[in-house]
């Protein structure tokens, strides 16, 4: 699961909301009952076209007040879960606990959290983070994209200690086991992860496909020589699509699957 406004930092200008760089990503082991079993037990009439969720959490953006919630049209929700458990555990109210929504693919803001009602429409949903919010937009009063599935990333467990100010990591000589992981939406496995020294391009040994909705592990080794260096990652999905070198730049600072780089110091 990805916030689609991971790697909000890295896109200038940058859209005034939560500076993200590249944290706000994870993967976890979820428990509970498919959407599709809950919506059987329902039986949906024929006119209806999406399904709307419902947090219980009230708030402001851009000074409209509304409680979070997103919908999926029905051709949607085949993998969507209702979840009350996660890695094994009763949900925390941190993680939308006692009841949230899991929307395999999709960005997080997909899966709605502290569910509190789920809403059968026979016409699409026109809340605040479903009309305006979450929409790929390059100016301000157009409509845009809507944020759906993730696209193809990759990030690097960045190697040796950071310098405080900079940040910059700091790296003994020799050879360094360099690792990451990839991930796409859709369910899409990854095919390639490359990783540059310097600009220079080389594959590394990817692991296979776990679980199909889970990220995977890459590894490489670097013959790490004295001085300063970049490091950066580019994973390619089973659709071949790859990541681009430079932010896909948008309003909202969401979506940015730029390679990730990081500067390194050799002592």
């Amino acid at each position: 699961m990805e916030c689609a406004g991971n790697g909000r930092a890295g896109m200038t200008p940058r859209y005034p909301s939560m500076p993200w760089t590249h944290g706000a990503v994870g993967t976890a082991d979820w428990t509970g009952v498919p959407l599709s079993k809950v919506l059987g037990l329902v039986k949906p009439a024929p006119a209806a076209v999406e399904i709307a969720f419902h947090g219980a959490d009230v708030g402001f953006d851009s000074g409209v007040e509304h409680c979070f919630a997103r919908s999926l049209a029905l051709a949607d929700i085949e993998n969507a879960l209702v979840a009350w458990a996660m890695n094994g555990q009763p949900l925390l109210p941190q993680h939308g606990a006692p009841l949230r929504l899991i929307v395999p693919g999709w960005f997080g803001m997909a899966s709605v959290k502290w569910l509190e009602r789920i809403e059968v429409l026979e016409q699409p949903f026109d809340g605040y983070q479903q009309a305006t919010g979450y929409r790929y937009k390059n100016k301000p009063g157009e409509d845009g994209m809507p944020v759906r599935h993730m696209k193809v990333k990759s990030l690097i467990l960045p190697p040796g200690i950071p310098d405080w100010y900079t940040r910059r990591r700091l790296v003994e000589r020799g050879m360094v086991q360099i690792e990451g992981r990839a991930w796409s939406g859709a369910g899409l496995p990854i095919t390639r992860v490359e990783l540059a020294v310097d600009g220079e391009w080389r594959d590394a040994a990817v692991s296979p496909l776990q679980e199909r909705f889970a990220w995977q592990r890459w590894h490489a080794t670097w013959d790490a020589r004295p001085g300063e260096h970049e490091l950066a990652c580019r994973a390619t999905d089973a659709s071949g699509s790859a990541q681009p070198l430079d932010p896909d730049w948008n309003l909202g600072g969401m979506g940015n699957n730029a390679v990730q780089r990081i500067q390194v110091t050799v002592r």
